[in-house]
């Protein structure tokens, strides 16, 4: 069989050496590849906290549902719905999405259809007289798709894509973040607002024992028994928790007002509670592995961003390499469109092509020396990051051990206060004491109730704190 003149020939040896000096080629890529910076952060292999902590295998990631309260759940679910940094979270990873997608469409190759057409007239009284036979108007029909595609020798699109894979999924985990933080602030407000809740109801037991106080010292200097003295004591103790309620509800008010803007809910009002019948969340065990913090989606951010700054450096590296680009061109040509199908019209064209950078000024390697400055930018605020995450967990483990073993001795106070406030009366009413007692005693019961309440929000919070800084929940052994 008769080869044709005009095609293109050749050998099988050279072309499968080509090939496979090609794949050798883009096997490789330059620049350094990630290492995972662990043994430079110094850090221990586990946490340290005083006192006895209550312990717990593995906590879910819905942490707040440990507080047993359905009305903050339905807070923190809202919230993280509707919330404008929860969504504005959700478009930027849409936008890194895209971001991954354009970078990803420069290793494949580009293809594209090109169709043009054409009728024109040729001027018969120009300079140069044509020919009477030559036709007058002419046309010309083209058809042709026309393809070009950058060999990724170097690595240069396959680190321009890890560097965008590893941004896309650090917006991520920055919405993580996002979403951790908000409902992290819901819990914490919602805690507030049930501690001023249970301080409302321990006033209201100050006003009603008072009022009664008030009213029986009243009746007892009608009848000669008590002085003028005792009466206005009285009074003004009464008055002392009124404006001390009115404090309280105005405290209230702008709690409510804090969690409609956390919920995107505007004059949310939320019906009273009380604080003291929220459970107390497991805390884990003193010797947790820090290993924990890789489940915070702030490190884990870190980590991609130092990833990301990696690649860019082989990025930049391969740019001082040549640049080989393989275009090719097929279709039909011809003056009538009639004939444009036809095997004659066949028009095809390959080509290759090697961009080497000689000179530019030293572009080129001060942007490898700037990404490579970025590169340990990332790295130390990597390490900034994850030590600060650890302080902050050993931070929370410290408050919710501290604040467990005070509730013991605030218990203890407010119990005792309460009896006191017993006797005082008693001894009071029987004629035995002056009613300066009776009010000393109120106030050191109505302040130990307080003290209690507030160490027990400091407790609860310190426990949001330690989820937060945790990342959420955690997994035990």
């Amino acid at each position: 069989m008769m080869r044709r003149p005009d095609a293109p020939h050749f050998t099988a040896r050279p072309l499968a050496l080509a090939a496979l000096t090609l794949a050798l080629l883009s096997g490789c890529a330059i620049g350094p590849d990630y290492q995972r910076p662990a043994a430079q952060l110094g850090l221990p292999d586990s946490y340290t906290a005083a006192g006895p902590l209550a312990t717990a295998p593995t906590v879910a990631d819905n942490w707040w549902t440990l507080f047993g309260d359905p009305q903050l759940d339905s807070l923190v679910t809202q919230a993280l719905a509707t919330s404008p940094d929860a969504r504005i979270a959700a478009l930027r990873i849409e936008e890194a999405d895209a971001l991954l997608r354009q970078v990803d469409a420069a290793l494949l190759p580009q293809v594209n259809a090109d169709a043009s057409g054409s009728r024109s007239r040729i001027s018969q009284t120009n300079a140069t007289p044509i020919p009477s036979t030559a036709p007058i108007t002419r046309s010309s029909a083209r058809l042709a798709l026309s393809t070009s595609f950058e060999l990724d020798v170097w690595g240069k699109l396959r680190r321009a894509s890890e560097g965008a894979r590893a941004q896309a999924l650090g917006t991520r985990y920055a919405a993580d973040t996002v979403s951790l933080s908000l409902a992290a602030a819901v819990t914490q407000a919602y805690l507030n607002l049930r501690a001023i809740d249970a301080q409302l109801l321990a006033v209201d037991d100050s006003l009603s024992s008072q009022s009664r106080s008030t009213q029986l010292t009243r009746t007892r200097f009608e009848g000669g028994i008590a002085s003028q003295l005792d009466v206005q004591q009285a009074e003004g103790a009464l008055a002392t928790y009124t404006a001390a309620r009115v404090e309280l509800d105005r405290a209230r008010g702008l709690s409510e007002n804090l969690l409609g803007l956390l919920v995107g809910q505007p004059g949310l009002k939320i019906a009273p509670g009380d604080l003291r019948t929220l459970p107390v969340p497991p805390a884990p065990p003193a010797g947790l592995p820090s290993a924990l913090l890789d489940a915070r989606p702030d490190v884990k951010k870190a980590e991609t961003d130092l990833i990301a700054a990696n690649a860019r450096i082989g990025v930049a590296k391969a740019a001082l390499f040549p640049s080989i680009t393989l275009t090719g061109n097929f279709g039909r040509e011809s003056k009538d469109l009639s004939q444009l199908f036809s095997a004659p019209s066949a028009v095809w064209s390959f080509g290759a092509g090697l961009t080497q950078p000689i000179f530019e000024g030293g572009r080129l390697r001060a942007q490898v020396d700037q990404v490579t400055a970025q590169q340990q930018q990332s790295l130390e605020a990597y390490r900034k990051t994850v030590q600060g995450a650890f302080r902050e967990v050993n931070d929370a483990l410290v408050s919710v051990g501290r604040n467990a073993d005070a509730e013991d001795a605030y218990t203890r106070a407010m119990n005792a206060a309460k009896r006191a406030l017993q006797l005082a009366q008693a001894r009071y009413d029987a004629g035995y004491s002056p009613y300066l007692e009776v009010l000393t005693a109120q106030r050191t019961a109505n302040d130990a109730t307080v003290a209690w309440i507030q160490n027990r929000q400091a407790r609860l919070t310190a426990t949001v704190d330690l989820f937060k800084a945790l990342g959420g929940g955690w997994k035990g052994a």
